[in-house]
Formats: C-alpha cells, sequence, structure tokens
C-alpha cells in the first residue's frame, strides 16, 4: 500500500457520496490487505474506536456497530414466533451472527459470506463484534456465493437476513439486490418467514439505493416495512427493509415486542 493511500494519514478520509466526507483521527493501523474481492483495512479511530474499512469506506465501527446490528436483525427475529433456522448472506463481521444467536429458539444460523478473508480479519482484530458467535455450535459458515447458495439451496429458513454491500458499487454484491434474486430469496423462506435487507444510506439527498431497494422488495412481497436509524459513524440515516407475505414487524403493539 502507498504512502499516499488515505489509511496511511493520520486523518482518513471516509467518502460518503462523491460530494461529501467524514474525517476520522486515526490512533493506530491495526491492519492492512487484500483479498481477492476487496481492500481490507482494520483502523482505531479517537471517536469510533476500531473500525472495519472496505475498499476505503467504513463499514462498521466498535462504537456504534449494535445500532445497525440490532436494528438490522431484531425486528424480523422479534417478529417471527419461533425463529429456528435462519439464514444470513454477507455478515462477515460476525456481529448479525452475535445478534441472530441471542434468540434462544434458534436451532441453526447458516452464514454464507463470499470473503473469507474478512472473516478471518474480524475474528483476529475485531472480536468484540462476534463476541464468539464463530464458535457456536449453532453456526454454521458457508464460504461462497449468497446467490448461488440460495439459488440452488434446497433448505429453507423461518428468518433470512441481508447483510451485503453496497449494491451500486461495481462488484459482487450488485447482482444480491435484483427481483429475480428476491424472488429465490422467497422461496427459501419457509411458511410464516421473513425477510431483513440492509438498504443502504437514507440521506435526504442521497435516496438513489434505498429508492430501489425498498421498490424491488416490493415488486416480489406482499407486506414490506422501509425503516431508518441514525448511525453517527456513518453520518447518516440509514435504512432497512423487512418483507414477508404474512408477518409485519411495524404492526407488532410495545406489548407484544
Amino acid at each position: 500500500m502507498s504512502d499516499s493511500s488515505p489509511i496511511r494519514r493520520t486523518w482518513f478520509h471516509d467518502a460518503l457520496s462523491p460530494d461529501l466526507g467524514m474525517i476520522h483521527r486515526v490512533e493506530e493501523y491495526l491492519y492492512a490487505g487484500r483479498s481477492d474481492y476487496q481492500g481490507i483495512e482494520v483502523i482505531r479511530t479517537r471517536s469510533f474506536g476500531a473500525c472495519l474499512v472496505l475498499d476505503g469506506k467504513i463499514q462498521s465501527s466498535e462504537a456504534d456497530e449494535f445500532i445497525y446490528h440490532e436494528s438490522l436483525v431484531q425486528p424480523a427475529m422479534i417478529a417471527h414466533a419461533e425463529p429456528r433456522d435462519v439464514l444470513i448472506a454477507g455478515g462477515g463481521e460476525g456481529a448479525t451472527l452475535r445478534e441472530v444467536l441471542k434468540h434462544g429458539s434458534v436451532r441453526q444460523v447458516t452464514m454464507v459470506d463470499l470473503d473469507e478473508q474478512v472473516v478471518s480479519v474480524c475474528r483476529r482484530y475485531l472480536p468484540s463484534f462476534s463476541a464468539g458467535a464463530f464458535d457456536d455450535p449453532r453456526t454454521e459458515l458457508i464460504v461462497g456465493d449468497a446467490r448461488r447458495f440460495v439459488e440452488e439451496s434446497p433448505r429453507t429458513f423461518d428468518v433470512i437476513i441481508i447483510d451485503l454491500p453496497d449494491p451500486l458499487e461495481i462488484g459482487p454484491a450488485q447482482l444480491l439486490y435484483t427481483r429475480e434474486f428476491y424472488t429465490a430469496v422467497k422461496s427459501r423462506l419457509a411458511p410464516g418467514g421473513i425477510v431483513s435487507v440492509q438498504s443502504e444510506s437514507s440521506r435526504w439527498y442521497d435516496l438513489q439505493a434505498f429508492v430501489a431497494i425498498v421498490r424491488t422488495i416490493g415488486d416480489v412481497f406482499s407486506h414490506t416495512a422501509p425503516y431508518q436509524v441514525h448511525m453517527p459513524s456513518f453520518s447518516s440515516l440509514w435504512g432497512f427493509t423487512t418483507a414477508s407475505e404474512t408477518l409485519m414487524p411495524e404492526a407488532m403493539s410495545r406489548g407484544e415486542v
């Protein structure tokens, strides 16, 4: 990695859009490398602690990753009466897996991630993210293409969590945000099942991906519920969407939750 790379500077620039960025003071460079699919770095920032950086963009921070991962996982898991078999597409940090395994009803979680090196780096340098989830006997980790797994596997799942990168970036994640993919996901749901999808930035000036994801999911499922939370480390509102033929988390009362 050249000295001109932003990861080598005292200040790390995280581009939020073509016209806007966020600057982080870096205290320590924990890891820098490249897999077959992407650049991978782990940096320690003064404001947000240790951060996972993929292709120059912060994906998760020690300080607020729980906001993202709880928001992605818990609405769908709570909406299902008894989630036993769960599929995670992506989620290399292991934090999505951690959140799913909090539910005692879970019998098995199958996590399919394309980049084994991300998993390995996160287990070594960001162990608090997974909190031992990879060692849980209920965990099945498959290194491979999530789309192919969904299309070819005969198995069905009570809950499916889609935790994948930006669909507008050029890369393997592009094919994981299409109508065809969501149709395949729907076919992998057990009766009464539910899907949760990370749906990108919902900033008012940067809604393209969020709107496209919500509309595409809505073309496939009878019930969709987009929602958003504020992510301090992204300096942004971030979107999520649940989808089901029968379940509507947004209609649950406080007592039901």
